[in-house]
């Protein structure tokens, strides 16, 4: 649904607050009794230190309706149960005299088993609650392997019976139950995907991670789903580095019981992957992912056994102790901060440059299948967090987890070619991500040539990041094309090489190339094209533009590739021509692609060629109805303003736009109205007018030139523009943008 249509399509209001959209309804009609509304975790959760597939297991049970009264009885249910049930650390001597004078008395709690080889048996300790040494059945131990190794939530029963012998525990486990769905419902999962279309799809998983998806854009969207890979991947290796607050360790620690999380970042080879002396395997034996938080930090030590066995293992899926060599099909993130920004750290070093030095090596680096660049994730606030419907979270990890045994990594084949001089690892670690987006959004692996491109692509830039760095850190890398080809229905392979890139290199193609050659004539342009905007000063005000880089052959992460032609390298304007002059000479009738995410765009530098010395300028846009979309027009008219041509008196501008519903229609015509009266103390004369019937977007303006922009002037995504303190307010080139084309065209050419 188009952003500018967000006021709650047939949403329904609810006495207990958040709508229940088209979406939601379809959620949990479709899925009933595993779906669960997301911000019911926070209501119940409290002061209790519970995973959140834990707390969802137990409202999926309880309050997984959408009703408002059976809602609120569920909570209730769930709040009472983790008041007598949940133990807290420091009551836990009062649950333990509960469970005396009962005799038993049921438990949530981490639980972890240890074999005593002395007496031969099973023992269980109890996390919150502070008792060990508590016999297991041994059948308990082999349904739940995973207590063996670092404990797991559980419901137990647990009951007291002292014996009078001294040696003898007094308690007792009598009834244990993993929080967890070990029901198989892949069935039902995949046959009930086709009753979504593909964005329905996505924005489910997004809300079932917790997030709204409607404040996220398409590629975002896609970022946070390659976060869920490597729980439906096995072997999978992935390196997230980026600002702190943006939610990079929280999936991996809250989402499954089937990933662990490692704080600190600091492990023994034991506990990852078998301790000699016992031959118990560790972590990797027994986990889907495990992943390393807080693994940045140059201060950092790892033992140089362990970074050797780790690169064996992450590329064989194998590791050696002693002299047995064992499997394993845990996949391995590393999650940590970075001190420095994108453009510093090109600058200066690499986009690793944070890691520890033992793992700032081309070897351990090469084997990571993904870089997801977590400087493109914003920092978390309340309102990203959704109201509506999600998979109860432990369903989905089950799903995923059995989703493991299938690949889908050769699946695009049949459309597309990879370019033959990638290396192996490089065509290894696009095919697994490919596979991963695959199940998550295909989970059948029926998908079209379109819907598989963006995946593709997605899958090549992420590696791209991997393989650009490494040529930095090590000049005796070869550099390969990161290219496709798209294959014809005959099978014969189209002769025209599609070109991905990283949206680094586009923002900074001066420093992403830095004392290096680039892959090709385009980069070399791209990079001269950015240099020259910057050092030009661009407008009247004397204000330098910073790069666009929009405008260079790229495909962006998401989204089908283009070959898009790169701009060419204009030479200096003369001195003697005034600053319209300078700026209307620029105007050359390219197309202007914008990428997901980019930052760097502004309408002076989309616009101001065109706009130079207008007279007269025709605005037609549907949707200059609500706040924001004034605040883009107001942008838009200091556009205008900035370019208008101080021997001109005014400026003329007519806007064409929709009606807003008859609810806001008062306050719309109250902003055009402020507009109209703030500009023409200035030159710039605002007219409007209102059409039920306008759907195309344009600009046209007396200086000869149409532009056609996509999504009108509604090209960056949104932000938070209630705090005048935010400085994306004032300066449009830092917000990032939404995918569009723009396109120049002159009038007399139509």
């Amino acid at each position: 649904m188009a952003d500018e249509e967000y006021l709650n399509d047939g949403a329904e209001a609810s006495a207990d607050g958040p709508r229940l959209n088209a979406l939601d309804r379809k959620i949990t009609d479709v899925f009933p009794g595993f779906t669960v509304r997301k911000d019911l975790v926070s209501k119940v959760k409290g002061n209790a230190l519970v995973p959140t597939y834990v707390l969802e297991y137990l409202l999926s049970s309880y309050a997984a309706s959408t009703d408002r009264l059976n809602i609120e009885a569920g909570v209730e249910r769930v709040r009472g149960i983790l008041a007598d049930n949940y133990v807290h650390r420091e009551e836990a001597n009062l649950i333990q005299s509960k469970i005396r004078e009962k005799g038993s008395h049921s438990v949530i709690d981490r639980v972890q088993v240890t074999l005593n080889d002395k007496t031969d048996t099973y023992e269980a300790t109890f996390s919150n609650l502070g008792i060990g040494q508590v016999v297991v059945d041994p059948a308990i131990v082999k349904a739940n392997p995973k207590l063996l190794v670092t404990g797991v939530w559980c419901m137990c029963r647990v009951g007291y019976a002292y014996s009078g012998d001294p040696r003898e525990v007094p308690w007792k486990l009598l009834q244990l139950k993993p929080v967890q769905m070990s029901r198989d419902d892949r069935d039902n999962y995949m046959s009930q995907r086709a009753r979504f279309t593909d964005g329905e799809w996505i924005d489910l998983l997004m809300q079932s991670i917790g997030f709204n998806p409607d404040l996220f854009s398409d590629r975002a969207k896609l970022l946070h789903l390659v976060r869920m890979v490597p729980f439906v991947e096995r072997n999978y290796n992935l390196v997230e580095l980026g600002p702190k607050g943006t939610g990079k360790s929280h999936i991996y620690s809250e989402f499954s019981p089937h990933g662990m999380l490692i704080s600190g970042g600091e492990v023994t080879v034991a506990k990852l992957f078998v301790n000699n002396s016992t031959s118990k395997l560790g972590l990797v034996g027994y986990w889907d992912t495990v992943a390393f938080d807080e693994f940045a930090g140059k201060a950092k030590k790892a033992g140089r056994d362990l970074v050797d066995i780790m690169k064996n293992y992450m590329a064989n899926k194998s590791f050696s102790r002693g002299v047995d060599t064992f499997q394993g099909e845990a996949s391995m993130v590393f999650v940590g901060n970075t001190s420095h920004n994108v453009p510093y750290m090109l600058k200066n070093s690499d986009l690793f440059e944070e890691l520890p030095s033992q793992y700032h090596d081309p070897a351990f680096l090469d084997r990571v299948h993904f870089y997801l660049p977590g400087w493109e994730f914003e920092q978390i606030r309340s309102e990203m967090f959704t109201t509506g419907f999600g998979f109860v979270v432990d369903y989905l990890a089950e799903i995923l987890h059995n989703l493991r045994d299938v690949d889908y990594s050769d699946r695009f084949e049949k459309y597309f070619e990879l370019s033959s001089t990638l290396s192996t690892r490089d065509k290894d670690g696009i095919r697994k991500t490919f596979s991963g987006l695959m199940k998550l959004i295909y989970p059948t692996g029926e998908a079209t040539a379109e819907q598989m491109e963006p995946l593709l692509c997605c899958a090549i830039e992420g590696r791209k990041r991997v393989k650009d760095q490494l040529c930095r850190i090590d000049q005796t890398m070869e550099e390969v094309e990161f290219t496709y080809r798209r294959v014809d229905g005959d099978g014969s392979v189209g002769p025209d090489a599609i070109a991905v890139r990283t949206l680094e290199e586009l923002d900074y193609p001066q420093l992403y190339w830095r004392g290096r050659v680039a892959e090709g004539p385009e980069d070399r342009n791209a990079a001269a094209t950015a240099v020259d905007a910057t050092a030009d000063a661009g407008g009247p005000d004397g204000f330098a533009a910073v790069p666009n880089g929009a405008s260079t052959a790229a495909v962006p992460m998401g989204h089908g590739a283009g070959n898009a032609t790169p701009s060419t390298v204009r030479p200096e304007a003369p001195a003697r021509m005034t600053p319209i002059e300078r700026l209307a000479a620029k105007a050359d009738g390219k197309r202007k692609e914008l990428l997901d995410n980019q930052r760097g765009v502004t309408y002076y530098r989309l616009f101001g060629p065109y706009l130079a010395g207008a007279s007269r300028i025709l605005v037609k846009d549907a949707y200059v109805r609500v706040p924001y979309q004034l605040r883009n027009f107001a942008e838009f008219l200091e556009t205008a303003l900035r370019c208008k041509d101080p021997d001109k008196d005014v400026v003329e501008v007519h806007l064409v736009t929709g009606r807003n519903d008859p609810e806001y229609r008062t306050a719309q015509m109250d902003g055009l109205e402020q507009l109209q009266s703030a500009y023409s103390q200035y030159g710039v004369n605002l007219t409007f007018e209102f059409s039920d019937t306008l759907h195309d977007r344009s600009i046209a303006s007396d200086t000869g030139w149409l532009i056609l922009p996509g999504r009108g002037l509604d090209i960056f995504q949104k932000f938070d523009d209630g705090n005048w303190l935010n400085p994306l307010i004032r300066n449009q080139q830092l917000r990032r943008v939404r995918e569009c084309t723009i396109a120049y065209q002159r009038i007399d050419e139509k």
